[in-house]
């Protein structure tokens, strides 16, 4: 028998970064149309976004048909960046081609000094080139020094192409791509044109949901085939597919957090709450819980009446903010949660949901940190009542990664267990009593009160921090065992 060692196991997948100088250079709105235009001619695209956000895979899913996922390097190591890449282009069908869009600035970050969470940092990990979009608003040359202190800053990242965005006219665009062409090398790959119509709805959290956002605007579909048409018209998309299928064979990690497990007896049954109001999950958790001998059963609490037949709840974040009346005007709905957590149903809720477990919401609360809160009205809401506290909403601001550890057995782990996480909220619970037992002790981030996060009554937990299941891994498997230990 020989003793060489085998050679990893590779694939080979075309894929593409798109990135930008800053946040607002309109990252998301090319990706879409880009996913739309290739989902059109006929293409598998399998889309992903760099860093924690709900919103914007919301709408990559729902063009592509697959779904989308999250990757990030403060979260995840190099092995678990290529797990959640290569598996997302399997999951779905073999993907023809992988769209990833990057967070904020190409080289924003956890810090100062390292790319550590940036975009950079997947472009490397994932070895694929970078198309990088400018904000062209007012700028012709000038758009030439950016791109080559970009080009410069690390050798590592490969910037093979130029999308110009906000070009006002031909002039403009002549200027600025002559500039970029002669002073970097790099060739301008796609121009797009000044257009208020290839905006979408905003509010303080980002992007309004695809969910809401279809539901409520009656010419949803028309603005993102705009989006689509305005896409391949300003873009060489043949010339961007050249450049994806350029990228190296990636190795596949030696282990993989995506392994089904079996389990003895009957499926427990995970209720998960999906409308308007919470649609803030990463798909990993969802399917992990499914790979962890889970069965999901959606559920709306603003529509639907009565409790489904569960085993526990998992309640994701979202805007209950803006649905505040309806979910307090849902009667039947809460009564079914109070229940079911004084009975001792396992039940999870992360932000908006753990909102909504409260006693009370606030809105339209004025204080330092109220960002874009204009749309909301001062109103107070009963809420379930399973947790106590006050929420109020738009009284500071909170946008931050998280590392904290489990401090008492919960229905997601054993005292101990540590994980990395992030939270984004513009609300606080108050009024928490003093006697009040939380579940999750955190050395980073906020949380509910003095570095303390994860509420805890009967087997109820709710806490601000999002938990990514294939970062932290004790996720799903311990979720599902606290069911059905308690089934």
């Amino acid at each position: 028998m020989s003793d060489t060692p085998s050679k990893p196991e590779t694939k080979e997948i075309p894929r593409i970064l798109l990135s930008a100088g800053s946040s607002s250079s309109g990252k998301t709105t090319i990706t879409i149309g880009l996913l739309a235009a290739l989902t059109e001619a006929g293409y598998k695209v399998q889309p992903y976004k760099v860093g924690l956000d709900y919103i914007d895979p919301s709408y990559y899913s729902e063009i592509t048909g697959r779904r989308a996922r999250n990757i990030d390097g403060f979260l995840m190591d190099e092995e678990g960046v290529r797990d959640v890449f290569i598996h997302g282009t399997e999951a779905d069908g073999d993907a023809d081609i992988a769209i990833i869009e990057g967070v904020r600035g190409l080289y924003e970050g956890f810090d100062s000094f390292t790319d550590t969470g940036s975009t950079a940092q997947i472009a490397k990990i994932l070895k694929c080139s970078v198309i990088l979009i400018i904000n062209a608003r007012s700028i012709t040359r000038s758009a030439a020094a950016l791109v080559n202190g970009f080009k410069d800053f690390d050798k590592d990242v490969h910037i093979t192409g130029v999308i110009l965005n906000n070009i006002g006219g031909p002039r403009h665009e002549k200027k600025a791509t002559e500039a970029i062409e002669h002073y970097t090398g790099i060739p301008v790959i796609g121009v797009i044109r000044r257009n208020n119509s290839m905006k979408i709805s905003m509010r303080h959290l980002g992007l309004v949901p695809a969910i809401e956002e279809r539901r409520r605007a009656d010419n949803y579909d028309e603005r993102i085939d705009f989006i689509k048409t305005t896409i391949k018209d300003g873009i060489q998309i043949d010339r961007l597919l050249e450049m994806a299928h350029t990228a190296p064979a990636l190795e596949r990690p030696p282990k993989t957090v995506f392994t089904p497990r079996e389990i003895e007896g009957e499926r427990p049954v995970i209720g998960v709450a999906l409308d308007e109001a919470f649609n803030f999950y990463y798909h990993d958790n969802l399917e992990l819980l499914e790979m962890a001998g889970a069965e999901i059963k959606y559920f709306s609490p603003i529509h639907d009446k009565k409790l489904p037949d569960v085993d526990g709840l998992y309640l994701g974040g979202g805007y209950p903010e803006l649905f505040a009346a309806e979910l307090e005007n849902n009667v039947s709905m809460r009564e079914d949660i109070l229940d079911a957590s004084l009975s001792g149903l396992p039940i999870y809720a992360e932000c908006g949901g753990l909102m909504y477990l409260t006693e009370k919401l606030s809105t339209g609360v004025k204080g330092q940190g109220a960002h874009n809160m204009a749309e909301m009205p001062e109103s107070t809401h009963d809420m379930v009542g399973a947790l106590p506290g006050h929420t109020l909403m738009g009284h500071k601001r909170v946008v931050s990664y998280n590392i904290g550890s489990l401090a008492v057995d919960s229905v997601i782990g054993k005292t101990g267990n540590s994980f990395r996480g992030h939270e984004f909220h513009h609300s606080e619970v108050t009024d928490i009593p003093k006697d009040a037992k939380f579940a999750i002790k955190l050395s980073r981030g906020t949380g509910i009160i003095d570095g303390w996060d994860g509420l805890t009554v009967n087997n109820t937990l709710g806490c601000y921090a999002h938990l990514v299941a294939s970062s932290y891994r004790e996720f799903a498997g311990s979720f599902v065992d606290f069911v059905l230990q308690i089934k």
